[in-house]
This record gives structure tokens, C-alpha cells and sequence, in this order.
């Protein structure tokens, strides 16, 4: 029996067009999943999920599981009609869209099959497969959501020509966040073809669009080096702005990152994929951090209180 751990992630700006070669920064969140694999008697693999759910998460992306795994073991070289296996994901990371649940499944299990039948993948090795296993749920997968799963910390993520790069962002201090669910479960494999209408139905405003949110990101980045904490939420709040007008937000997430800043909170925007799953609120303390997140607890909302950057 072997287990293997992944983080969860949260995207500060570039969420939705890494694919069109924006540059995204996302951190790891200390919260993680934890997969483990157990050799039994039979023939295939067997799953049981323990992990906490935003309800009715896990019932969605059942049959996005079932082909991930599939791909992960084939991609391992693991024949399981010889060697069956007992699949358990258990871990403080909850199940729900936009905090990279389905990239640390993906990385937790591939680190397990590699402890397990001793493959001695790289690090490298890992982060792909757990790219590979992303298919299924993001039709085609960016990389970034896996990448942070993988390495951890804060990164600076882009593809260029066709390649994937990423560079840890030193931050100057660490901050706090809230990540506020609304509760809806997005299907994110659907986003490349919303964003490909996006594209083709206005090419000139597309483009500047995607132009802004580079330089934003830019932005972020020195911002989050400099430690001027009120300038990455005012950019922040700016992207979430752009998104809004695109289509890429959803009411309740609107509502959440409102009520975030009228609490004082430095930025706030969508964050993942869009259309559902979290929202992102920077707070200038910690203090503020608790009030915000016990604020949407007391109407109904999951929250995860963190600190990244560290």
C-alpha cells in the first residue's frame, strides 16, 4: 500500500486563457488531497471517495473520474487486470471547482502508483501525468492547475509557442485570503469552446482583452515582489471586471466578491475556470480575513480561510 498527496490551487489573475498564451499567477493552498493504493484480489480497479464535497460535486464529474483514472493508468504502463488495485482519496482539500480539486486528484494518485509499484518517476514525470488525467475534466488542459498541485508555491505560469514555463514568485510578505464557493459546479471542459466564440465573434476586442489582462498580470507579479498588497487587489478587482463583461463570472460569485470588498477587502475576482466554483478575496489582515469568510459562512457559503505566499 503507498499513498501519494497533492495540493489544491488558487489562480490570482490569467484563470481562463493560459491556452492563449496569457501568463497566469497561481498558488498552491496548504490544503491537499490524499490518494492511496492498495493491491487486491479481482480484476480492474475499485474507487471509494471520502473527500469532503461542495454536495453534489463529486455525482458530476463521476464519469470525468472513471476516464481520468483510466488515462492516468494506461499513461503509468499499470495493467490492472493483472495487478487490480484499491483506489482511496481521502484529505483536507474540499471537492469543488475552481481550487484545482480534480488536478490533486489526478497528481495525489499519480505519486501513489509511483510509491506503489515502484517506478521512480521525477518530479517532471509527475507533474505530466497529472496533466494527462486533466484531459478528461478540462477537455484540453493548460497545465497550470497540475503544475501548482505538483510543485507548490507561487508561480508564474505561461505557455509560449507551444511550451510550458513556469517561475516561483517570490513574495514580499505572505497575505491572507478567502475562498468563498457559490456553490455551483462549473463544467470547465466546456470553457475552450465558449472561449473559441469569444475569439471568433470579435477578434479586435478579444485581442485587447487579452492584451490588458497580460499586462496585469505584469502588474501582479511586481506588485506581489514589491509587497504593495493594495495594488495586487486593485488588479484583482480590475480582472474581475473584464471577466464579468466576458461572460466568465456568475451571480453569486459577483455577489460574494462584493460583499468581500464591502467588508474591506483589498481585491476580489473569480478564480478558476469560471461560471461557478470559488471566488477570491485578498484581505489586508487576518482579521479582516476571519470577518469576510464568517460573514458568508453565516448565509450558507463553504469558505477556506488561507495564506499563501509563503
Amino acid at each position: 500500500m503507498a499513498q501519494g498527496s497533492a495540493f489544491g490551487k488558487t489562480i490570482l489573475i490569467g484563470d481562463q486563457f493560459v491556452l492563449e498564451e496569457v501568463p497566469a499567477i497561481v498558488s498552491a493552498i496548504p490544503f491537499e488531497t490524499i490518494a492511496e493504493v492498495e493491491r487486491i484480489d479481482g480484476e480492474g480497479w475499485v474507487l471509494e471517495d471520502h473527500r469532503v464535497e461542495v454536495p453534489g460535486y463529486k455525482d458530476k464529474k463521476k464519469d470525468q473520474q472513471v476516464v481520468s483514472i483510466n488515462r492516468i493508468l494506461e499513461v503509468m504502463g499499470i495493467d490492472v487486470k493483472k495487478t487490480p488495485i484499491k483506489i482511496t482519496y481521502g484529505g483536507s482539500l474540499l471537492a469543488g471547482s475552481g481550487v484545482g480539486a480534480s488536478a490533486a486528484s489526478c497528481v495525489s494518485l499519480a505519486r501513489a502508483l509511483n510509491a506503489e509499484f515502484d517506478l521512480g518517476y521525477s518530479i517532471e514525470q509527475i507533474n505530466h501525468v497529472g496533466w494527462e488525467g486533466e484531459f478528461s475534466y478540462h477537455g484540453i488542459p493548460s497545465g497550470v492547475d497540475n503544475t501548482a498541485s505538483t510543485y507548490g508555491g507561487l508561480l508564474l505560469y505561461q505557455i509560449k509557442a507551444g511550451e510550458k514555463r513556469f517561475e516561483r514568485i517570490v513574495a514580499k510578505k505572505p497575505f491572507h485570503i478567502v475562498l468563498g464557493n457559490s456553490g455551483v459546479t462549473a463544467n470547465t471542459a466546456l470553457l475552450d469552446d465558449y472561449i473559441e466564440e469569444l475569439k471568433t465573434g470579435n477578434p479586435a476586442t478579444f485581442k485587447s482583452r487579452m492584451e490588458t489582462i497580460t499586462n496585469q498580470t505584469y502588474a501582479m507579479k511586481a506588485a506581489l515582489e514589491a509587497g504593495d498588497l493594495a495594488e495586487v487587489g486593485g488588479i484583482m478587482t480590475a480582472n474581475h471586471e473584464i471577466l464579468i463583461g466576458m461572460g466568465l463570472s456568475h451571480e453569486k460569485l459577483i455577489y460574494l466578491c462584493n460583499l468581500a470588498l464591502e467588508m474591506g477587502a483589498l481585491g476580489a475576482k473569480v478564480t478558476g475556470g469560471g461560471r461557478g466554483g470559488y471566488m477570491n478575496a485578498l484581505t489586508p489582515s487576518q482579521e479582516v480575513q476571519q470577518a469576510i469568510a464568517a460573514a458568508m459562512e453565516a448565509e450558507g457559503y463553504m469558505v477556506i480561510r488561507t495564506t499563501i505566499g509563503v
